[in-house]
């Protein structure tokens, strides 16, 4: 399951300031996968732009993984970013898609959501 929102915010602007809204979130920007260029340089090529910036909330993630370090399996967090149908879209997986996958205490799934919020907040923050 997906969290996904359209913007009219053309990609080359999301790119030049999703760093600064994540860093308004408690995250910051790990990496960024472009994957057209990758996979143009492994020889399959694609025509779409999508990139994936990889994000993290340090004091989160540490929390979540000291108690249950089964979770790393979807962190760090991602948001692909695209154009499709003449839009930009933000996308990223959803906090129930992670929860459901996982028997948590109702504590740390209550910070997860908490935390999932501040992702929302950061594509939301281009609508």
């Amino acid at each position: 399951m997906l969290y996904t929102a359209n913007t009219k915010t053309s990609m080359t602007n999301v790119s030049k300031e999703i760093a600064q809204r994540a860093k308004k979130e408690g995250f910051g920007v790990l990496k960024e996968y472009h994957f057209k260029e990758i996979l143009k340089e492994k020889g399959s090529p694609i025509q779409k732009d999508i990139i994936v910036y990889e994000i993290c909330n340090p004091p989160a993630a540490q929390s979540i993984l000291d108690a249950h370090p089964e979770v790393s399996v979807f962190l760090p967090c991602r948001i692909s970013l695209y154009e499709q149908d003449n839009k930009t879209t933000l996308s990223t997986i959803s906090i129930d898609s992670i929860l459901d996958y996982f028997e948590l205490n109702e504590d740390i799934s209550i910070y997860m959501k908490s935390i999932f919020d501040k992702v929302k907040n950061i594509i939301n923050s281009f609508r």
